[in-house]
Parts: C-alpha cells; sequence; structure tokens
C-alpha cells in the first residue's frame, strides 16, 4: 500500500493539485503510474465531491494530453490522445449512472479494459467483475483540513 497526500496550490493564477509522497516531497502523478508497472487499469474509489475526476483531470494533464478533462458522467466515457511520454489514448469511466452490469457490456467496457491503453475508472464498484484481476485500486478521502488522501492498494 502506498499513501500520498493532494493539496490544492495555486501556481499563476490558476489552481493546481500538489501531491506528496508519504515523506512530504513533491511527486508527479506519473510517480503512480511507474509504481504499478504494466499494470493499465486504475478503479478510483471516492465518495462524490472526493477530487476523482480532478485528479485523473491531472493525470492526463502530466501524460500530455491537450484534451479537455472532464467527467464523461452522461457519455460514460471519454477518450483523450495523449503524448509524451506516453503515447496513444487514455479512456475515462465514470460509471455512476448505469443501472447494471449489462449496459457496461452494451456499451463495450470491455474492449476499452483489455485494449491495453490506460483506463481511468470513476465509480469502479459497478463493473467490478468485468474488471481485469491486476486492476490498480485507489482510494481517495477528503480529510478535515481539505487535503485528499489518495492510498494505492497493491
Amino acid at each position: 500500500m502506498s499513501i500520498y497526500t493532494i493539496k490544492k496550490g495555486v501556481y499563476e493564477h490558476s489552481e493546481t493539485l500538489i501531491l506528496l509522497n508519504e515523506h512530504g516531497e513533491e511527486v508527479s502523478p506519473l510517480e503512480i503510474l511507474g509504481q504499478t508497472g504494466s499494470r493499465r487499469v486504475f478503479a478510483f474509489d471516492g465518495q462524490m465531491g472526493a477530487g476523482k475526476t480532478t485528479f485523473i483531470k491531472k493525470l492526463c494533464e502530466e501524460m500530455g494530453s491537450t484534451d479537455i478533462v472532464n467527467s464523461p458522467t452522461f457519455a460514460i466515457v471519454n477518450v483523450y490522445d495523449v503524448e509524451h511520454p506516453y503515447r496513444g489514448e487514455v479512456y475515462h469511466f465514470d460509471c455512476y449512472r448505469l443501472k447494471d452490469i449489462r449496459e457496461a457490456i452494451d456499451f463495450g467496457a470491455e474492449d476499452y479494459l483489455y485494449s491495453g491503453n490506460y483506463c481511468f475508472i470513476e465509480w469502479p464498484e459497478k463493473i467490478e467483475s468485468l474488471l481485469p484481476d491486476d486492476t490498480v485500486w485507489i482510494k481517495i478521502v477528503p480529510l478535515e483540513n481539505g487535503d485528499r488522501r489518495l492510498v494505492i492498494e497493491d
């Protein structure tokens, strides 16, 4: 298990996220991808408003995406192009509105999940039975001071 802290900061008049490791040192969100090896499916668990979409947005930016990253609540899945150092596509799921597993199967969730591309999934419990065995589970927990705790379960 790895634990990080997410702090919000202001940089050049805009809000940004700062990720700190367990020693309080600032690290890139890409460190998380590096520590998980070849695994490509990431299940983000957290209550409404915990910061799942915000963290995924930062992660995609760090992966070189210039696309607008937002919650695919109504589309269910958004596709983002990434450049350097990760070339290809990233799939961002928001399963909140799915009524049952059949809906996920109908839109082709398994094709995305087993494509070899990165998949970032919000509300993963709705499609848990479809997820690969090596899915990386990341829990985001709001703290009283406004920070977030990010816990990666290995």
